[in-house]
């Protein structure tokens, strides 16, 4: 009975709300990254899926960055 009421709805909403902050706190750099980088920013969606946010940063590190193409005639 004390258990229950140690871990009442007040622990699960502030739960859920630091999830959010930290989604975003993740999310929108990366998805500013994506869009400089010439990919789609919801590339950034990608950062919650664990493992494949690894794949993506290794993608990234990697590829070459559409917007280098697209840039490369204005040199």
């Amino acid at each position: 009975m004390m258990n229950e009421s140690m871990y009442g709805n007040a622990m699960w909403s502030g739960h859920w709300l630091w999830m959010l902050v930290v989604a975003i706190v993740v999310v929108v750099p990366v998805w500013r990254i994506c869009r400089r980088t010439g990919y789609p920013g919801w590339l950034g969606l990608l950062m919650l899926v664990p493992m494949v946010n690894l794949v993506l940063l290794y993608f990234i590190a990697f590829a070459d960055w559409p917007a280098n193409k697209a840039g490369a005639g204005n040199e």
